[in-house]
């Protein structure tokens, strides 16, 4: 049985820091700084019966953005709509329903998300961003 949990007592940090180290997007991401992201947003872990099998978080201010981060279903997991169950929990989710401004990167799933409600940028030219390596 599937259940999405925001109880971070019962996530597997463990797990979703070997999982996200082996990513494009969180490759050479320490165990402290995964487990410093996951206290400082609210996160959805993804279980079948005990089993963690997959993962997202958010960074929210809760009134006017919110960041959705570091989504995965694990690889043997993947294909059964896991991720559409994660995702329409994420944006059904209470505490998350005043936010006006969602974003996301990503490489790959621009089809699930656009299921969502995700959009194309539609004013590139007003965001900005600050990189350090």
């Amino acid at each position: 049985m599937i259940q999405i949990s925001t109880d971070k007592s019962k996530l597997q940090v463990e797990m979703i820091h070997r999982f996200l180290t082996e990513t494009y997007w969180a490759k050479g991401r320490t165990f402290e700084e995964v487990k410093t992201s996951i206290d400082n947003c609210i996160c959805f872990g993804v279980y079948n019966n005990d089993e963690q099998i997959g993962f997202a978080r958010i960074a929210t201010d809760y009134v006017v953005f919110a960041y959705l981060m570091d989504v995965f279903i694990l690889p043997k997991y993947r294909g059964n709509g896991y991720s559409k169950l994660l995702i329409k929990t994420i944006t059904e989710e209470p505490m998350l329903q005043n936010c006006k401004i969602w974003m996301l990167k990503t490489a790959d799933a621009h089809n699930l998300y656009k299921q969502y409600g995700f959009t194309e940028l539609k004013h590139p030219e007003k965001l900005m961003e600050r990189l350090l390596k």
